[in-house]
């Protein structure tokens, strides 16, 4: 039997095939309320994620910031 994947596998997944990922596609494409929490986890494994801020605008049109996680991308390039 093929064991279970965790949230982290999921995440690591969802970068590496859409480039990077963010709170809002965290919850709706793989069901994770605390993306944050499992960046600190994936960072504590070694992963090297970095974090940036995306400005937008909420559905009132007001404007928003929130973080988009990706892989570094100096340390992929040797991979």
């Amino acid at each position: 039997m093929k064991p279970k994947q965790t949230q982290c596998d999921r995440i690591i997944s969802y970068i590496e095939e859409f480039g990077s990922i963010t709170t809002l596609q965290a919850f709706k494409d793989l069901g994770c309320t605390r993306l944050a929490s499992r960046i600190h986890d994936l960072k504590q494994q070694g992963r090297d994620i970095v974090s940036s801020f995306v400005l937008g605008k909420n559905r009132y049109g007001d404007k928003v910031s929130y973080k988009k996680y990706t892989f570094n991308e100096n340390n992929l390039k040797g991979v």
